[in-house]
């Protein structure tokens, strides 16, 4: 593998020139880490196709050069095989069918189109949930994100003190800690799309051109004979070639994690900070994304401290996408509210199981949910009579998916891709992934495997008694409920409450978060209101607020005599 120079720069800020770990020597940071600096990385649509987990194919030295200094967990999976509900689950630490977010999606991205529901709309969750970099920012952290949302809960203008393309933790006051996420978009599975396609579909018309300006200058760097195509996708060049452009774009995209490690050190900020890399969910191909399937929800997950501890650690743990908020939250020293549905996984006890559900994408119809141990994988098809693969105007973009359909006609696709076209597809699925890790045989029928198939059966019913599942209960009837009418609730204007110059905010509507701003400004970018705080006289108070899925509140103003 040829390393560049960058690669040797970010080897060098890491202290991998000479050394195994810098920590080793530098003093212990623990006392530093009260409140810690906290930057996550959330990659689109990758598996663990890097070099350190694993992937001799992978050409990713600077997440190699990363995971030598940080502690990798390679059994992490996300609550979701597709964006929008997993990062709803992410953000909040609860499962995206308590809090209304399991469809994909609820509102489109591209005006006059529609997310595929009955109406557009956002979800409400319930009143006490918050997204945890509010939390973090209520116990005065300063906290940003760069890209992508899409919490599928409209954009709380609450949850980040700076939200947008050039977001990062260099608007914070001196000393300030601070919690810095980064989206890094292009390895989505829309930017496997040959750059000449041309589509109707205003959607992809519209990424199509994006990908064409971001991908600027990649390299082709894997040779398609060298990747694994796994049985259930057809083995033919224009597959490999989706595969072998998904790895160089892993590759071009992995750069920018080197930038943001490059800009915490010259910043003098690396030494007190964590470093958390993962991804959103599984690979953007068919039978990966948009499926709970290991291929889709399956992804990387390494942390990086600054005191080095643990550096170059494997940990097998099971992990959801549910525990990272509860383990930020612990480490910002702040209270993990009863709402959270996740646990530590640095320190709280580790998972028997892990729990995923797929439902509606876009136009189609579905809901699937997986229960899985260390070894054995339970899915449930609430509605076998639906193909695993069916025609989906996004998906249906990838050459890939459009050479599964051609073989399909031709009646030429291997069994194991036959069968996510054909229906009804079994109702119950049980997978030995240590044995068979591209799920293929199912052993439903074994009598072998009864005894765990009982076992995983009961684990996910517990489940889903445990959290809630709105998914059970028409998509209509959950919004009449979170909108009467279908329409929008707005929140409730702030009352502003004076009283010899201490001020104090409030709103009607539970769950509201309210944010302020003294002597002018737009009170949706000021400070969020923690509690009563005293000003001067003559002074001016404006403020806003927001329950999530609801429309924002009109600005409140007042005076203080």
């Amino acid at each position: 593998m040829k390393i560049n120079q960058l690669v040797f720069a970010i080897a060098a800020i890491l202290g991998l020139q000479g050394c195994t770990s810098r920590g080793l020597d530098t003093p212990d940071l623990s006392a530093a880490l009260e409140h810690p600096n906290i930057v996550l990385i959330v990659f689109e649509d990758m598996s663990p196709r890097i070099g350190a987990f694993g992937d001799d194919v992978a050409s990713t030295p600077y997440l190699d050069a990363l995971a030598e200094q940080s502690v990798r967990y390679p059994n992490t999976f996300t609550t979701a095989g597709v964006c929008a509900p997993s990062r709803s689950s992410l953000i909040t630490g609860v499962h995206q069918q308590r809090l209304g977010t399991h469809q994909m999606r609820t509102n489109s991205p591209v005006p006059g189109m529609s997310g595929g529901g009955p109406i557009e709309y956002e979800a409400v969750p319930p009143a006490e949930v918050k997204a945890f970099p509010e939390l973090l920012r209520r116990a005065g952290y300063y906290t940003t994100n760069n890209g992508k949302t899409d919490y599928q809960f409209g954009e709380p203008f609450t949850i980040w003190d700076a939200n947008g393309p050039d977001a990062d933790w260099r608007g914070r006051a001196d000393g300030q800690p601070f919690f810095a996420m980064f989206n890094i978009l292009e390895t989505h599975e829309s930017y496997i799309w040959p750059e000449d396609r041309e589509s109707v579909n205003p959607l992809v018309e519209i990424v199509t051109q994006r990908n064409r300006r971001d991908l600027a200058g990649k390299e082709r760097l894997t040779d398609p004979a060298d990747v694994e195509v796994p049985p259930y996708l057809p083995d033919t060049p224009l597959v490999r070639r989706d595969i072998a452009t998904h790895y160089d774009n892993i590759a071009f995209a992995e750069k920018r994690v080197a930038d943001i490690i490059a800009r915490l050190d010259a910043d003098g900020l690396l030494d007190n900070t964590i470093v958390i890399v993962t991804s959103d969910h599984g690979d953007g191909l068919p039978r990966m994304k948009r499926t709970v399937y290991d291929a889709g929800i399956k992804v990387p997950l390494m942390v990086r401290y600054p005191d080095g501890r643990r550096a170059g650690e494997v940990d097998t743990r099971l992990v959801s996408f549910v525990d990272l908020a509860p383990t930020i939250i612990a480490w910002a020293g702040v209270e993990v509210p009863r709402f959270v549905q996740g646990r530590n996984f640095v320190t709280g006890e580790q998972r028997g199981y892990i729990f995923a559900a797929a439902d509606r994408h876009d136009s189609a119809p579905g809901r699937t949910k997986a229960a899985r141990d260390a070894r054995f994988k339970y899915i449930r098809s609430y509605q076998p009579d639906l193909a695993v693969l069916r025609p989906l105007a996004f998906r249906d973009a990838l050459p890939t998916m459009q050479e599964v359909w051609r073989l399909a006609e031709e009646k030429a696709l291997r069994p194991p891709a036959l069968r996510l076209v054909s229906s009804p597809r079994g109702a119950e699925e049980l997978y030995d992934t240590e044995a068979d890790p591209h799920e293929i045989a199912n052993l439903v029928g074994d009598p072998a495997h009864r005894a765990t198939l009982v076992r995983l059966r009961a684990a996910m019913d517990g489940w889903i008694a445990r959290t809630g599942d709105l998914s059970a209960i028409p998509e209509a009837d959950m919004i009449e409920a979170m909108w009467p009418g279908m329409v929008q609730p707005v929140t409730a204007a702030p009352v502003i409450a004076l009283e010899s110059g201490r001020v104090r905010l409030s709103s009607d509507t539970p769950g509201a978060s309210i944010t302020f701003t003294l002597d002018g400004g737009d009170p949706a970018s000021g400070n969020l209101y923690v509690g009563p705080f005293m000003v001067d006289p003559g002074t001016q108070v404006s403020a806003k607020a927001i329950r999530y899925g609801y429309a924002p509140s009109e600005t409140a103003v007042a005076s203080v005599p």
